[in-house]
């Protein structure tokens, strides 16, 4: 729409922040609403204490960080105290280091410190009680009214409108697109997009217009000390927070503290006590008629562990006492993520939700080019409102795992460190026979993922002694980790494993109007004959990644497609009902209903070759080709493609032969000392290839032919979505490029920063052991002048690795393994 009608609901620190990046891309007709007064509305804004720690192992959260400290540093309402994160245990002191290496890949300045150097910054300290701190000074206190209002006034002088006092009771609809809203003064507002901006009542208004946003409002302590001696000085105590902090900002979180000055005082939070999720009809009625619904009655007991803590970190804490304090309301969510994003069944209805201060003005920037340009410059699938599988939308899902990242606020949390509870919700037909192979599970989109297998174990020591090496690891890159899978890797290429892919997302795309729907939806060429497999890509409105998938031509109407989550499917399935999409073109997602099994290696061929009445020789069924045929009495379909860089297929029938699949399968292959495999082995092996991850190694803001996957973009194709963009993209400043370790025992988990004549560059993205070669494979984006065989240095935890970039693939560059 050439001028839209905008509405927002809620005008705290989101809804402002939406109104001023609206009105500033010429979006004037936007009227924000709230349920209180402007702009102490009521909400978490009114109550946020401020404090902006901007690195955050996510790339964009941290980018949403740094954009929205730049902004209200510009509008005078934020106090670039610097922060300092202490450590009270070695394990802190060693993840600091990591957030470290976070901070310089994502261009934040920080320095660690030693004790006596904390103590410097801030005097309350005992510096004997910590190992160092963490301190980044361009980080401080927002005042989040003082921004509100501002990004109000500002978006004011282009048009925007308003209204306090006004509850959104109705969300209007019409043919399945929103048209505005009514309130309970009985006003109603017409509107062409609806944006609920809402923090922790977001959940209750999308439930009206059938929405689960994934949040739980939670309670959260923090309290305020009385007069703190050292703290005295001239114009300290004053009611404007502008002035009243001198120091740093502070984190203690070894016990899930922090703290910030208050004049003489110091604020205090807590993230220590029991989750405290609130129910929001009980709220309504306890906080009728209240300025302030979002703070609670401060529960003094949750508090007792804090306060000891606190006086032990901060000595002179002894001689006062907890003065006052609230327990203020929060959102929280599954992942800690925020939740961005338009309702697939409701045209024009969005949500920004779970969004603290510190990330505000940059999610704000991201909504409004989203809105305005068709897709934000920054990747934001993590915090996409379709991100989570059904399985995790349920309340007792949401409310269980939002409790979860309540208690792990402050937690050092190790990249495979999954959930604990709950699991078991999506296991694949392989279940049993996995855990009677001793399994060790990860789990992702709620399946459960074998790692390793237990049963391999005596393959570490017969591998061994034919002088494959096993290096020790540290004890961090150990975690969630097995030798055993270093034993998996080398055996694939040598002998032949079974993987499960059942995990994968699977479509089937059916009609007469498929072919011409996904020529437009992807990037290579799919009209092709029967029994082909194309991998190609999904690109969004600006010409950046937003997936790749693996296409097979079942028949002329028929295609399954192998995708990466739930986003490919609302993507797809939003783009079929509307603009090139046909009304003869029916989505189906096949994922439950069918099960995968990878089977891959130099016998792979030995193995399914007797159970197969059809000739699976390299001549009669080549690469990227397709058949739909019988193992043994059970129906399949077996594609011709290898995640791993191996021979073999990937077999694919319904969920109610998938028991019978693989015991057939495991049975023909142990005369050739056939093995199942696990998702660190899988790893490894891509590493190898160099094949690419989906939202690791490459996102939306990456081009095809800067990640390495332009081979996948066919310039026949016709007009496929993103391709004007792509084509007017300007050359990248940055190239994905694969590195090799010069240590053979050194190992990095991703996120590094990578640095080139002694200046970060860039950062790893993924990062796995290769059995093949003996060392560990790295992707990293580095600028794109970056020449083969530059050397550079990774910085991991406590020490630095040399490696040199590599051509690709490491192994096997002629691409021999998959054709034999």
């Amino acid at each position: 729409m050439a001028h839209p009608r905008i509405l927002v609901i809620g005008a705290g620190i989101v809804g402002t922040s939406l109104a001023d990046e609206l009105t500033a891309r010429g979006c004037t007709d936007v009227t924000v609403l709230d349920r209180g007064p402007l702009f102490a509305t009521g909400g978490s804004t009114s109550h946020a204490p401020g404090l902006v720690f901007q690195t955050n192992p996510s790339k964009t959260m941290t980018e949403f960080a740094r954009y929205t400290v730049e902004k209200f540093v510009g509008l005078g309402a934020f106090d670039q105290l610097g922060g300092l994160e202490v450590a009270a245990t070695q394990e802190r002191w060693t993840d600091l280091h990591r957030k470290a290496g976070w901070a310089r890949s994502w261009g934040v300045p920080g320095t660690l410190l030693d004790p006596g150097q904390c103590a410097e910054l801030y005097p309350l300290l005992d510096a004997d009680r910590i190992h160092g701190g963490f301190h980044t000074p361009t980080d401080g206190l927002a005042r989040a009214l003082s921004a509100a209002t501002a990004q109000a006034q500002r978006a004011k002088t282009r048009g925007a409108r308003f209204i306090g006092h006004q509850e959104v009771a109705d969300v209007l609809a019409r043919a399945g697109r929103v048209v505005g809203v009514r309130t309970t003064a009985g006003e109603q507002f017409d509107a062409d997009i609806v944006i609920c901006a809402a923090g922790f009542w977001g959940a209750r208004l999308g439930r009206q217009v059938g929405l689960t946003v994934p949040l739980v409002p939670m309670a959260h302590q923090y309290a305020k000390t009385g007069q703190v001696s050292e703290l005295r000085r001239p114009g300290a105590g004053c009611a404007d927070q502008g002035s009243e902090a001198h120091m740093p900002i502070l984190r203690h979180q070894d016990h899930d503290l922090y703290y910030r000055e208050h004049g003489d005082r110091l604020g205090i939070g807590y993230y220590g006590h029991r989750p405290m999720p609130v129910e929001m009809d009980t709220l309504l009625t306890d906080t009728a008629g209240e300025a302030m619904p979002s703070m609670l009655p401060f529960t003094d007991a949750d508090f007792d562990e804090a306060w000891t803590q606190s006086v032990a970190l901060l000595p002179t804490l002894g001689d006062t006492k907890v003065d006052e304090g609230f327990n203020g309301i929060f959102s929280f969510t599954p992942d800690g993520f925020s939740i961005m994003g338009e309702h697939r069944e409701l045209s024009g209805f969005w949500v920004a939700e779970a969004v603290w201060v510190t990330h505000s003005a940059g999610v704000a920037r991201a909504l409004a080019e989203w809105i305005v340009d068709g897709a934000p410059k920054t990747d934001v699938h993590e915090c996409d409102l379709y991100r989570f599988d059904n399985a995790a939308t349920s309340p007792e899902f949401i409310l269980s795992t939002s409790s979860q990242a309540f208690a792990e606020v402050y937690d050092i949390v190790h990249p495979h460190q999954y959930r604990s509870e709950p699991r078991d919700l999506r296991v694949s037909p392989f279940f049993a026979r996995q855990q009677e192979l001793g399994a060790f599970f990860y789990e992702g989109a709620c399946w459960e993922r074998p790692a390793w297998y237990e049963a391999n174990s005596g393959l570490v020591a017969e591998l061994a002694a034919d002088g494959v090496p096993f290096a020790e690891r540290d004890s961090w890159s150990g975690r969630f980790w097995s030798p055993i899978s270093i034993a998996e890797a080398r055996w694939t290429r040598e002998h032949a494993a079974l993987y499960d892919m059942t995990p994968l997302p699977r479509y089937q795309i059916a009609g007469p109007g498929a072919c011409e729907f996904l020529q437009y939806m992807t990037t290579n060429n799919v009209d092709k004959s029967v029994g082909s497999v194309t991998y190609t890509l999904m690109l969004d409105e600006n010409g950046g990644i937003r997936s790749d998938l693996t296409v097979t031509r079942l028949s002329d109407d028929l295609f399954q497609v192998g995708a990466n989550g739930p986003l490919d499917l609302v993507w797809l399935s939003r783009h079929q009902a509307v603009g090139k999409a046909r009304a003869d073109v029916t989505i189906r997602d096949v994922t439950d209903r069918t099960c995968g099994v990878g089977l891959w290696g130099p016998r792979a061929r030995d193995i399914v070759a007797p159970l197969c009445a059809e000739d699976i020789s390299h001549e009669a069924f080549g690469y990227f080709r397709a058949h739909q045929t019988s193992i043994g009495s059970i129906p399949v379909i077996m594609l011709r493609v290898s995640y791993v860089g191996e021979s073999g297929w990937e077999i694919y029938t319904d969920a109610e032969h998938g028991a019978a699949l693989w015991d057939l399968l495991f049975d023909a292959g142990r005369p050739y000392r056939a093995i199942a495999a696990g998702r660190i082995a899988f790893n490894s092996l891509r590493m190898e290839k160099g094949y690419r991850a989906w939202g690791t190694d490459m996102t939306t803001e990456h081009s095809p032919a800067a990640a390495g996957v332009g081979f996948a973009v066919n310039a026949t194709n016709g007009d496929f979505l993103g391709r004007s963009a792509l084509e007017a993209r300007e050359e990248p400043a940055l190239r994905l490029q694969s590195i090799v370790f010069d240590d053979p025992t050194a190992v990095v988990l991703g996120k590094e920063p990578v640095s080139t004549d002694g200046h970060v560059a860039g950062y790893v993205t993924s990062a796995g052991y290769s059995a093949t070669i003996g060392r560990s494979i790295a992707y990293a984006w580095l600028p794109a002048t970056t020449p083969i065989g530059t050397p550079v240095e990774v910085d991991y935890l406590e020490h630095t690795y040399t490696a040199t970039v590599h051509t690709e693939p490491v192994v096997d560059p002629a691409m021999n393994l998959i054709r034999r």
